[in-house]
C-alpha cells in the first residue's frame, strides 16, 4: 500500500476539500484525486461519495480513517527516529561538579541512555570553571556547573537545591519548631565549603555574633559533611539533595532557620551555543523532574 495515497485521503479529510490537500502537499488537484482513486482501488472499494463539487466520506472511508491516522503517524514517527538516529553522535561527553555527579547523574544518564540507546556516555567530574573552558574547547559536550553566563554558551538553570540546617538523631533541636543564630553557636559546626556566594551568605550570617559557632570541621566534600553529621560529630548547612535518603530513612532532620532563608545551590546546564541541542534540552526536563522530587521532600 502506497503510503502517499493514504497521505493523500488524511489530508483531504484534515482540510475539507481535494484543492486545499493539494495546496498543502505541493501537488495538483488531479493529482491527488488520481492517489485517492488508487488507494480506492487497493481497498477495493470507494472512501469518498461525490456529488457535484460536494465530497463526503463514506461508510467505508469512515471505517478507515482511523487506521489511515494511525498508518501515517507511525510513518512519521519513524522518519524523525531515522533522521535523529543519523544526526546522533556515537558519544556525549558529560563534565560535571562532584555533588552533580553524586547526585543528579545517577538519575539522568540512564534515563538518557534509554532514550538514546545507541549514544554512548563519558563522565567526568571537575570544578565549575574546568568544565567551562572544556566545552568551550570542545572536549566536552554537555556540562553541569554553577550558575554562570557566557556569550558563546547555552546556559540554562537545571535546578536550585536549597540549603538548610539538618541534624542527626537525637539532637534537641528536632524538639523545636525554629532555632535562633544563637542556638546555633551553642554546637559544633561542620561546614561545608564550595568557595560559591550561597556559602559566603552563610558565613555572614555568623560574622556579627559575639559568639560565633566553633566550626570544628571544615570540608570541601559533601559526602564527608553528611558523615560527619551522621556520627555526631556536628550539626551543618547542607544541600538538600545530598541528604534527601537520609531524611526520608529519619537519620538526618532539617531544622527551620529562617536567616537561610531562600539561600540555594543553583546548578546550570551548558552546551556551545547551536550544538548538541537535543541532549540539553532532553537532560533540562529530566532536572526539572528532579527539582520538584527535591520540593516535595523539603
Amino acid at each position: 500500500m502506497n503510503i502517499e495515497n493514504i497521505e493523500a485521503f488524511v489530508y483531504v479529510i484534515h482540510y475539507g476539500s481535494f484543492n486545499k490537500a493539494a495546496e498543502v502537499l505541493y501537488l495538483s488537484q488531479p493529482s491527488v484525486t488520481a492517489r485517492i482513486q488508487s488507494l480506492e482501488r487497493e481497498l477495493d472499494c470507494r472512501l469518498f461519495d461525490r456529488v457535484g463539487k460536494q465530497t463526503s466520506l463514506t461508510d467505508d472511508g469512515k471505517k478507515f480513517l482511523p487506521f489511515a491516522q494511525q498508518l501515517l503517524q507511525t510513518f512519521q514517527k519513524s522518519k524523525i527516529q531515522l533522521k535523529q538516529k543519523r544526526t546522533l553522535p556515537n558519544e556525549l561527553r558529560v563534565g560535571c561538579t562532584v555533588s552533580v555527579s553524586n547526585y543528579i547523574i545517577p538519575t539522568i544518564i540512564p534515563k538518557l541512555k534509554h532514550k538514546y540507546p545507541d549514544v554512548n556516555y563519558k563522565l567526568s567530574t571537575a570544578a565549575s570553571e574546568d568544565i567551562i573552558n572544556r566545552v568551550l574547547n570542545r572536549e566536552l559536550d554537555l556540562g553541569f556547573v554553577r550558575n554562570i553566563s557566557h556569550p558563546n554558551l547555552l546556559s540554562a538553570k537545571a535546578y536550585d537545591d536549597p540549603i538548610r540546617l539538618y541534624v542527626y538523631a537525637g539532637h534537641p533541636f528536632t524538639q523545636k519548631a525554629e532555632v535562633s543564630l544563637e542556638e546555633i553557636g551553642e554546637y559544633s559546626l561542620v561546614f561545608f565549603e564550595c568557595g560559591s556566594l550561597d556559602w559566603m551568605r552563610i558565613h555572614r550570617l555568623f560574622a556579627s555574633m559575639k559568639q560565633p559557632p566553633s566550626i570544628e570541621f571544615q570540608t570541601d566534600n559533601l559526602e564527608t559533611a553528611k558523615k560527619l553529621v551522621l556520627q555526631g560529630a556536628g550539626i551543618a548547612f547542607l544541600p538538600s539533595l545530598c541528604v534527601e535518603q537520609e531524611v526520608r530513612d529519619g537519620k538526618l532532620f532539617p531544622i527551620d532557620f529562617p536567616q537561610t532563608a531562600g539561600i540555594s545551590l543553583q546548578t546550570n546546564m551548558i552546551a556551545l551555543n547551536g550544538e548538541n541541542a537535543i541532549f540539553f534540552n532532553s537532560a533540562l526536563d529530566l532536572c526539572k523532574g528532579i527539582a520538584q522530587s527535591i520540593r516535595e521532600h523539603i
